[in-house]
């Protein structure tokens, strides 16, 4: 990954982590049950974090462009979002149990994303 679209990503993602949650806020609020929308908000909120955790590594890898524990990173973050958050978001939204099998993989993606940088930092 590159820094021009690690910050891409990372725009998009905050972009649509605000709409999400005024989503959820406003129109889904009286639609789903309390634990749902526990569900949905915890989607919110990792999606949030770390996406604000991806801008970061955009900024990094525009300094260090050639470090592969960067780019590395960036991916892991993107594909946690992807899967972690989404997994959970539509969980919330269909209550299909089975999309929750796919949530673990992205916490072990937002993992190894902060790995990478914790040793591309200490490589640094």
């Amino acid at each position: 990954m590159n820094p021009r679209l690690a910050l891409l990503f990372a725009a998009s993602f905050l972009f649509a982590a605000v709409a999400l949650g005024a989503f959820g806020a406003h129109a889904l609020k009286a639609e789903l049950a309390p634990e749902s929308m526990a569900t949905y908000q915890t989607a919110v909120q990792y999606h949030f974090w770390h996406a604000l955790g991806l801008l970061g590594i955009g900024t990094l890898l525009a300094q260090r462009p050639d470090s592969p524990m960067l780019r590395a990173a960036a991916w892991l973050l993107v594909a946690g979002i992807l899967l972690f958050s989404g997994s959970l978001y539509a969980l919330a939204l269909t209550g299909v149990r089975g999309l929750g099998a796919v949530t673990p993989f992205g916490g072990v993606a937002f993992l190894g994303g902060w790995a990478c940088l914790a040793r591309a930092a200490w490589r640094w």
